[in-house]
């Protein structure tokens, strides 16, 4: 259902099941997935793409041109999955060609004036709470729960199953299962209640800790606790995966807390 006050390009390509409440703007080369709800003031851009049962409330910005100077008219995409929230005053601006793309994953809250910029990948069922702001090129992992308040610096990763606490400035990789607060940005803890959430058992849970114990609280820098994790810890999945994450890390992964550090 398309209310007589909004405006949609006759090239959109909008499922018959999407409600388009009045004085929503859909440009051109956009697709709206079915049930998909878009809510008075919301503005889709060309090269957007929206999945199927979301919600786009009030003042949300969909696939505009990137806050880049490189920037120079290139057809590119903004991507979200299906049963995703986006409230109100969101941003979330379409990629460059560095990747072509920025994409929401499904099944995720975007809350208000949280913003997602160009060249960002968002996993699936993530939480980033109001005024979060991530800058180009991040790149967020399953399962994360950002902070209020919180800013993402270009280029960082966080890994699956992270949270990381209100009003942090996140400029290292954040390694997954962890959590992460105070500043400069730190390690503190396993996000065991997350995990449990999601299904890890408790041995699990303990497996994730004594790797992290290993390389954050047993006074092992990074290149002897890695050595030290893939020698004498169990293979797993979980195990692998951490190390993979910090081998692979280009800024380098947040530290352990100290009290010594301001």
């Amino acid at each position: 259902m398309i209310q007589p006050l909004a405006y949609v390009h006759p090239q959109a390509k909008i499922d018959d099941n999407v409600v388009i409440d009045p004085f929503v703007t859909i440009h051109r080369d956009v697709e709206i997935g079915a049930g998909t709800h878009i809510m008075s003031g919301a503005v889709i851009f060309p090269g957007s793409r929206i999945g199927k049962n979301c919600k786009i409330f009030p003042g949300a910005s969909i696939g505009a041109i990137p806050q880049d100077l490189k920037y120079n008219g290139e057809e590119t995409l903004a991507i979200i999955g299906d049963n995703t929230v986006i409230r109100e005053n969101v941003t979330i601006n379409k990629g460059t060609t560095a990747l072509g793309r920025t994409e929401v994953g499904s099944n995720c809250l975007l809350m208000a004036y949280s913003h997602v910029a160009h060249d960002c990948i968002v996993g699936n069922h993530c939480i980033l709470a109001n005024t979060v702001q991530l800058a180009g090129h991040v790149t967020i992992a399953d399962f994360v729960i950002v902070g209020g308040m919180s800013a993402v610096h270009q280029f960082v990763h966080v890994g699956q199953h992270v949270i990381v606490a209100g009003g942090c400035m996140v400029r290292k990789d954040v390694p997954p299962y962890t959590k992460a607060g105070r500043q400069p940005i730190s390690y503190e803890g396993v996000n065991s209640i997350g995990l449990r959430r999601r299904g890890f058992s408790s041995e699990k849970i303990n497996e994730i800790q004594d790797i992290y114990r290993t390389l954050y609280l047993r006074g092992n820098n990074t290149q002897k606790a890695l050595a030290i994790i893939e020698n004498e810890k169990p293979v797993s999945p979980e195990r692998d995966e951490i190390l993979q994450f910090i081998r692979e890390s280009d800024r380098g992964i947040m530290r352990g807390y100290s009290s010594k550090r301001l």
